[in-house]
């Protein structure tokens, strides 16, 4: 009976094992967003992958132009193609920016679980990238002096800087007017 046991325990463990399994080519056939993938998966994103999977996401780059007003200065969204299967489209002005960058808006719009985001969700996504950025910034490299650095710089900042009762990165988003509109906060 133990031996039973034992091997039904190994045989659930390796289905549980090859129910997550992924190849990031199964998200993107984008070599940039694979290697994005790849990078997230070696750093232990987890939780970034899960929602990729659960969602059947689809990553690729973009023009935003179509999706969304002030598209020039959107990093990257989370929407529905037409056919209901959810994608993340990454702004193709990115295109050409380091990986480490591309993955933590890969991990931003993975948080974005719902069809109509609202300040929380905003917040825990925006928290992820930040946070994303920390892990994956590499200290001996110089990054351009892009847009999307100076946005990853400022929100690795304010997640810091955060403490309990006193998330600065909520408080950023609520004050923006961008957000305010999109969210409905005004």
């Amino acid at each position: 009976m133990k031996k039973v046991l034992v091997l039904f325990a190994a045989f659930v463990l390796l289905t549980l094992n090859q129910a997550f399994a992924y190849r990031a080519t199964d998200f993107s056939n984008d070599t940039k967003i694979v290697a994005a993938i790849n990078l997230l998966e070696q750093a232990g994103e987890t939780d970034v992958l899960r929602n990729l999977q659960r969602y059947a996401v689809k990553v690729s780059f973009d023009d935003l132009s179509a999706v969304t007003m002030n598209s020039s200065k959107a990093f990257a969204v989370s929407t529905y193609n037409n056919y209901g299967s959810r994608v993340i489209m990454i702004n193709s002005i990115y295109k050409n920016a380091p990986v480490e960058q591309i993955a933590c808006l890969i991990a931003h719009e993975s948080c974005h679980t719902k069809r109509v985001a609202d300040l929380e969700e905003e917040t825990v996504a925006t928290q992820k990238e930040a946070a994303t950025w920390i892990r994956l910034k590499n200290t001996s490299k110089v990054y351009p002096d892009s847009r999307l650095t100076r946005r990853l710089d400022k929100l690795s900042g304010l997640y810091l800087a955060s403490s309990e009762g006193n998330n600065l990165v909520q408080q950023k988003i609520a004050s923006s007017g961008f957000y305010r509109n999109q969210l409905g906060l005004n």
